[in-house]
């Protein structure tokens, strides 16, 4: 039969998803099986003869090694699924996250190019300030997920040099400045370190820069944000704390804020958002440098991430 003009016929498929192969390859499998082994069972409890015997040890073993694979075959299914659909989750968020700093960066560029602000250089300024911040925000979010990628790859070649720790940290605080409207956080910066540590300049101000894009993200005004840089000399490290008044993170939450993809979930309208990589790259830059992390955190009272570094031992020598 001829379709009417202007009118399209679509012929569909039935499509089957990952969940319903495996609720079908376990279905399918595991009634035989479960068959199979009842008839070695009864074989082996009624057989006399060795034969018997043989056809119910085999049945059994047969049963046994179909599960064993199902198993298997249902657990490579769901981890698929899974990986899937952690990228689907990282690509919606990172799309989203990238479009709000290009729409503020294409809005604030069209007024400049339209001539609207020609005669107000106060505006004119606050538009390519904004313009400037909205642009190290792009940066940083695709710093992000290139760090990831080449880290997950270890592709991520570190180029430590033993040194004060001081300086990088410095230099990510005021990246940080720059990346926020001068009202919308106090950073308050305390550094007392001389000690010199094997690290990596990039990785540590990577490591400093997503914890505070953290607390910026997981507070509210008024935000306050204090970073810290102590010599523990008689425990032989500097560490490196970033300290929030934001929401907190529920006790049962915390030994999974570093995994990477994962996020809390929202409590609120409003809530965050993000592809959950950054403290899964503290985390990996941290260890990597021969440290570690860890956070003090109360749901409602902000969270504390510390940051531990071993002091360079005498001789180490830089990379």
């Amino acid at each position: 039969m001829d379709s009417l003009p202007g009118t399209r016929i679509r012929y569909r498929l039935p499509s089957l998803s990952l969940t319903g192969a495996i609720v079908a390859l376990s279905t399918g499998v595991l009634v035989p099986v479960l068959l199979s082994t009842s008839v070695g069972i009864v074989t082996l409890v009624l057989g006399e003869s060795s034969e018997s015997i043989l056809i119910g040890v085999l049945t059994v073993s047969f049963a046994a090694a179909a599960l064993g694979g199902v198993a298997v075959v249902t657990w490579l299914l769901s981890r698929r699924a899974r990986i899937a659909r952690l990228q689907a989750d990282l690509l919606a968020n990172v799309s989203h996250d990238l479009r709000t700093p290009v729409t503020s960066i294409r809005m604030y560029a069209q007024t400049l190019l339209m001539g609207r602000l020609s005669q107000d250089p106060v505006r004119t300024q606050e538009s390519l300030e904004t313009i400037v911040r909205q642009t190290e925000w792009l940066e940083a979010m695709i710093d992000r997920v290139l760090t990831w990628r080449a880290a997950v790859r270890d592709r991520d070649a570190l180029d430590p040099k033993v040194e004060p720790v001081g300086e990088a940290v410095e230099q990510a605080v005021a990246r940080f400045g720059r990346m926020i409207p001068p009202d919308e956080a106090r950073v308050t910066l305390h550094v007392e370190t001389a000690v010199p540590v094997r690290h990596d300049r990039d990785a540590v101000g990577s490591i400093v820069l997503n914890l505070l894009l953290n607390a910026y993200k997981y507070s509210h005004a008024p935000r306050e944000i204090r970073v810290e840089v102590l010599d523990q000399e008689r425990l032989g490290r500097v560490l490196i704390a970033v300290e929030d008044n934001g929401v907190g993170i529920p006790r049962n939450e915390l030994s999974r804020v570093f995994d990477p993809f994962y996020r809390l979930v929202p409590r609120r309208e409003g809530a965050a958002s993000g592809a959950g990589l950054g403290l899964a790259i503290v985390r990996y830059f941290a260890r990597a440098q021969g440290g570690d992390v860890y956070v003090e955190s109360e749901e409602g009272r902000g969270s504390r991430f510390v940051i531990t570094l071993p002091v360079a031992r005498a001789g180490g020598g830089g990379a």
